[in-house]
């Protein structure tokens, strides 16, 4: 029998799981959290073999707790069950550890498939998280950001103009619209707004 605890701070979403879970022979759902801190308190008392881990969630985030729960115990196997498919967030789930990544689209079969798989040790990638790890993997190293460039739009980000960014890192203008350029040929956008998201979609800036 394969124990799963359920972590998600949306009641309905836990509703779907658990009836998705206990349809399945073999597998059982021996409780459910409806924060990140509930899931590293439950994870550490029932001992569960799966946690299905939502990412976001208020306080204690989906990555935070997986890494809290690995930390006491390792052989607990967490798939990430989300919304949410851009480069940082799974970049930060993988880096975690979990041992899968879903949409919430997913269907009955491939979410108790997904279980399934991550207790036997295996990894779980929807179709379209996988082809992301593997652009970025393919991505030339070349196509990283400075240090410099990464402040650079990091200080975009906050809303500061081109001269704010120059005082700040206390650099010229010139410099300044140099980096700028240099991050977006890196990048392959036209203009601040799209070099900013794009760089955060990559996981090169903190959202």
């Amino acid at each position: 029998m394969i124990d799963v605890l359920l972590a998600d701070d949306h009641p309905v979403v836990r509703e779907g799981l658990r009836a998705v879970v206990a349809a399945e022979p073999g597998l059982r759902v021996v409780g459910e959290a409806g924060s990140g801190a509930e899931a590293v308190a439950l994870a550490g008392s029932l001992r569960p073999d799966v946690v299905l881990m939502d990412l976001r969630m208020p306080g204690v985030d989906g990555v935070a707790a997986t890494e809290r729960i690995l930390a006491d115990r390792p052989e607990t196997k967490i798939v990430v069950v989300t919304t949410y498919e851009t480069d940082a967030d799974i970049l930060r789930a993988v880096e975690a550890g979990a041992a899968g990544y879903l949409l919430k689209d997913a269907s009955r079969a491939d979410l108790a498939a997904a279980v399934r798989a991550a207790a036997r040790g295996e990894t779980v990638l929807a179709p379209s998280v996988a082809g992301r790890l593997a652009q970025r993997v393919r991505r030339p190293a070349a196509m990283a950001l400075s240090t410099r460039e990464a402040q650079v739009l990091t200080l975009v980000a906050e809303g500061k103009t081109n001269a704010e960014i120059g005082r700040a890192l206390h650099i010229s203008l010139t410099t300044v619209k140099t980096h700028l350029l240099r991050a977006f040929t890196k990048l392959e956008v036209s203009d601040r707004t799209a070099a900013v998201t794009t760089a955060m979609a990559r996981g090169l800036l903190r959202p």
